[in-house]
């Protein structure tokens, strides 16, 4: 079976040394020693200044907009996981829809302006599939409106633009280190910011507003990980370097076939050094699309339309036009793309989408 995605796990023996150190400490969360070792190291790794290591990525979302106070409309893509748009939605805010750009599958940059008004304090871009926004037009759009951005990075780990980071881009950055993602800590997330003051607030709201035992410094929720999930990024992110190189050479082995394949791939952002986090592909048609999955799931393969249905569609939300995106979503398969994927493994999905193209459903 070749699923979507499969977790990057590392020797359990080196898993199991960082257990016995917590067993014997008996320090289990509440910002326990493995978790600012993470913390170090990551900011270490990633070169930047500031983070904070949460329980997930959502919480990560919610606690930035918390964090900048945001209000009123958010301006939003309806391209991405549920997670963003419900964040917003959960904070009291009012998603906005920009339509996506055709080619990138981000937020047009280009159709922002006009989604402004005088209710709106933000811009929530996603990063699709790692791939950045640009990120550049929308810092200007954001500094002539005075409205905060916060990028939903989830996808992100080892993407840069013109040699950052880019979790270092927006007024805060979000990402996840859940089990599906690049680098993982099991369930996990992540909030980075270069403003101190947003640090600090950040650092209060993860942990129910505490400032020490009897004083709460700030609205808050429980947004803290555990010494095991730490211990799993510690492991993982020794072996960071190789899991990156392997995804290289596995995208590279998709793109070897698919100029034989009747489907396009995303373009990806000029200046980007992309992390080939994900590897997907957009059908002529739908009917195209499920022709190949149900081949694929016939050979026990199994892609994922990801994402699908665009965001608004979601009940809870006013309907709102954005074309492009009704149009992408129905067309767009991930291909599976993990560590252990092999080239073998690899041939035989693009085998299987060539004839696809000769399959009748």
């Amino acid at each position: 079976m070749i699923d979507i995605t499969r977790p990057f796990l590392p020797p359990i023996e080196e898993y199991q040394e960082y257990v016995k150190g917590i067993w014997t400490r008996n320090w289990l969360t509440n910002n326990g020693p493995l978790v600012n070792e993470l913390e170090l190291r990551l900011k270490h790794h990633l070169n930047v200044d500031h983070m904070l290591y949460l329980n997930n990525g959502t919480i990560a979302l919610q606690i930035a907009i918390k964090a900048l106070s945001l209000k009123g409309e958010v301006i939003t893509t309806p391209f991405s996981y549920i997670a963003t748009t419900s964040s917003i939605a959960w904070e009291g805010c009012k998603p906005v829809f920009v339509d996506i750009d055709a080619e990138t599958l981000n937020i047009d940059s280009s159709k922002i302006e006009a989604a402004v008004t005088e209710h709106t304090s933000a811009i929530v871009a996603t990063h699709t599939y790692g791939n950045p926004c640009d990120v550049e037009k929308i810092e200007a759009i954001a500094l002539k409106y005075n409205l905060k951005v916060i990028y939903d990075a989830a996808h992100c780990f080892g993407t840069k633009f013109k040699g950052r980071t880019l979790f270092d881009f927006g007024d805060v950055s979000t990402t996840s280190f859940h089990a599906t993602k690049l680098f993982h800590t099991i369930e996990g997330g992540a909030v980075f910011t270069r403003n101190p003051d947003v640090l600090r607030r950040m650092a209060y709201m993860r942990n129910f507003g505490h400032n020490g035992p009897k004083d709460f410094a700030d609205i808050g929720i429980n947004g803290k990980n555990s010494e095991l999930h730490a211990a799993m990024g510690l492991v993982n992110l020794k072996y960071i370097e190789d899991i990156q190189k392997s995804r290289k050479v596995q995208y590279e082995r998709y793109d070897f076939w698919i100029p034989n394949i009747n489907v396009r791939k995303i373009k990806i952002m000029p200046g980007a050094d992309f992390n080939c986090a994900y590897y997907p592909v957009i059908f002529n048609t739908e009917e195209d699309l499920l022709k190949a999955v149900e081949l694929l799931n016939g050979h026990f393969v199994f892609p994922r339309r990801y994402f699908y249905p665009s965001l608004n569609s979601l009940r809870y939300l006013e309907r709102q036009e954005t074309p492009v995106c009704d149009d992408i979503c129905t067309r767009v398969l991930c291909l599976p793309l993990y560590h252990s994927l092999s080239m073998e493994e690899i041939d035989l999905v693009c085998r299987l989408l060539l004839r696809a193209q000769k399959y009748e459903l």
